[in-house]
This record gives C-alpha cells, sequence and structure tokens, in this order.
C-alpha cells in the first residue's frame, strides 16, 4: 500500500530505497508534526481505554511476568503511569504557570509505582488510571492555555529550562513509549514460542525503551 504524507504515493519498496540514499530522511523532516494541544488531549483520552481493551481480564501469564530480572511487567507499567498521573506532569505544569524557572520540578520517582501496585489488583489500577487521567486532563483543559502560555519555561531539575508545551509533548509520547514497551513484554512471553518465526517478529529484536 503506497504510504501518504508527502504530496505522492510512496511504495514502502521505494520508502526502503529512499531511506537507503538518504532521500527518505529529508521528506520525512518535512512532515514532521510541531506540538498542538488539542491533538495531545486526543491521544492521552485514548490512552486509558487502549490499556483496558489490551489488558483487563488477561490470563495473569501475560500481565504479571517480566522480561527478567529488574524488569517490568504490564501491571508495573500501569502502576508508573499511575505515579505520573499523580506527581509529574500536572503538578509539574502548574509549577511552570506558577513559578516559571525560578523553582525546579520535584525529581521523578521513577519506582514510586511499587507503592502503586501493593495489594490492588490490574483491574482496580487500570479503574485508577483512567479516573486519574480523566481528572487531570479536564484540569488541562480549564487552564485555557494560550500559545504564549505553551512557550512558558519551567526548570527540570536534570534537563534544565523545558517549555510547557515540550512537558505536554513529552507527556504523550511517554504514553506511546509505555504502549509499545507494554506489547515488549507481553510478546517476550512467546519469544521461544515461536521458534524460527523470531527472527522476522521486530519487537522481539527491540530492547532498551524506556528500561527501569
Amino acid at each position: 500500500m503506497p504510504a501518504q504524507g508527502f504530496g505522492f504515493p510512496i511504495s514502502w519498496h521505494h520508502r526502503c530505497r529512499l531511506k537507503h540514499n538518504g532521500a527518505f530522511d529529508f521528506l520525512l523532516s518535512r512532515t514532521m508534526m510541531e506540538h498542538n494541544l488539542p491533538q495531545t488531549i486526543a491521544l492521552l483520552t485514548r490512552t486509558p481505554a487502549t490499556l483496558n481493551a489490551l489488558l483487563r481480564d488477561l490470563p495473569e501469564t501475560w500481565t504479571f511476568r517480566n522480561e527478567g530480572v529488574n524488569t517490568w511487567s504490564a501491571l508495573d507499567v500501569v502502576g508508573h503511569l499511575i505515579h505520573g498521573e499523580r506527581t509529574d506532569w500536572m503538578p509539574r505544569a502548574k509549577m511552570v504557570l506558577q513559578f516559571g524557572e525560578t523553582k525546579a520540578f520535584e525529581p521523578f520517582d521513577r519506582l514510586g509505582h511499587v507503592r502503586e501496585n501493593q495489594s490492588k489488583s490490574l483491574g482496580q489500577l487500570l479503574d485508577e488510571f483512567a479516573r486519574l487521567r480523566s481528572e487531570n486532563l479536564d484540569q488541562l483543559r480549564a487552564f485555557n492555555l494560550r500559545q504564549e502560555d505553551l512557550g512558558r519555561r519551567g526548570r527540570h531539575p536534570a534537563l534544565g529550562a523545558v517549555t510547557l508545551s515540550e512537558l505536554l509533548a513529552t507527556w504523550a509520547v511517554h504514553d506511546l513509549t509505555h504502549l509499545h514497551q507494554i506489547s515488549r513484554i507481553m510478546a517476550h512471553q512467546y519469544r521461544e514460542a515461536v521458534g524460527p518465526w523470531s527472527a522476522y517478529l521486530g519487537v522481539l529484536q527491540c530492547a532498551g525503551h524506556s528500561a527501569p
């Protein structure tokens, strides 16, 4: 099927040839999205339902197993997302609007989800994530952010000056990162079961994305 978005159709065969000679990178750079708040909210709104459809009521062999020592399960990832809703995205957005660069964000505890997961079922975690995300997006919409607001800067403890626009775009890509991570964790459970087909399954070749 031809690929769209370049002003003319490009077959996958020609995309590979273009990528080989560098022309594809040039064409792709012309289509890169700038941050758009309504589009960000549209994506963030869908993540809870996506996780719910994928994970709820699955056998625990899919949702409780990880990729080895010091790695996460799908349940761990949901807990991590909940922890982000509580302590990261909206608290930092509020700090940008209230303090600008005069006060740095609190460091984010990437293992804070361990507490979130204690004695809770996956179903409870999915419900909690959906509720917190809905509340946070209601708050975000209530800000009625203008373009000049999105350009306001805060201070990240490791990255330095960052804009509110960058923070909100990162929130969306963070969701996509962990959706990818969940698919990789689940695919790992059948790494041996697929036999020689593993050579053709890209998700089994992927490593390192959002590793704890």
